[in-house]
């Protein structure tokens, strides 16, 4: 059995964050929705490392992830940042960047799945296109695709997005998650979003407020169940959008 193909998450009661043990199983998804400060970002940066639980655990395929090395434990996991961040290079660099070895078709399967694929075809771009440090002359949605692309090219058994649909269109967003779950599907993913949109028809939503967990549900059960939930669904649709 290869132990990195099989990904379980399970972020147990951690002190200030939540109150109860919440347990992804491989290929599952997860969403987390909270308004601003809610500690979205800070639970989701708890699955990398980038800072350590003070009490409870957070555990990938049942060990505790101060007990992995920083270079295995990263191995697992393709992270999209709030910010998309490209460096100055070509495409190839930066879709290639967490995986060296990746072949042109390897990349060119991560820039379709990301939506990309019409950017990086334009004649004045392509592969070999140069990319300013930042990712300047792209657009905020553009440097988003970008970025996931390079998640995906890095094989990972773990996809993180904070935030990271924000700058996109409904239709691409919608375009995009369909052909993460159509070609990734057996990848364990965490999403922190702020639009209902993103997250209604998940079928595991986490609500946070103030670092508590307030709800755990679908968006029919939180609707019925956590006011908190409902406060931000009402916020960003429409009577009708609700009753879609």
């Amino acid at each position: 059995m290869d132990f990195y193909r099989i990904t379980k998450i399970r972020l147990v009661n951690f002190h200030n964050f939540t109150d109860e043990t919440i347990e992804l199983r491989s290929g599952g998804h997860l969403f987390m929705l909270g308004d601003n400060g809610s500690g979205k970002t800070t639970v989701l940066n708890l699955i990398p490392r980038f800072y350590d639980v003070t009490s409870g655990q957070v555990l990938v395929n049942g060990v505790d992830v101060r007990d992995y090395t920083q270079e295995a434990l990263r191995e697992l996991i393709g992270y999209v940042p709030q910010k998309a961040v490209l460096f100055a290079g070509t495409i190839t660099d930066n879709v290639g960047y967490g995986n060296p070895g990746a072949s042109r078709t390897d990349l060119e399967r991560a820039v379709a799945i990301a939506q990309a694929r019409d950017l990086v075809d334009r004649a004045d771009i392509g592969y070999d296109g140069e990319v300013a440090q930042g990712g300047s002359t792209f657009s905020g949605g553009q440097r988003q695709r970008l970025s996931i692309a390079r998640a995906v090219a890095s094989d990972p058994r773990i996809y993180l997005f904070d935030d990271s649909f924000s700058a996109l269109d409904f239709r691409t967003e919608r375009a995009l998650r369909t052909a993460l779950e159509r070609e990734t599907g057996d990848v364990t993913t965490v999403v922190v979003a702020q639009r209902i949109g993103t997250i209604r028809h998940a079928d595991r939503i986490v609500v946070l407020d103030f670092g508590r967990t307030v709800g755990v549900g679908t968006h029919d059960e939180l609707m019925d169940t956590c006011a908190v939930y409902r406060e931000i669904a009402e916020s960003q649709l429409s009577a009708e959008e609700l009753d879609r």
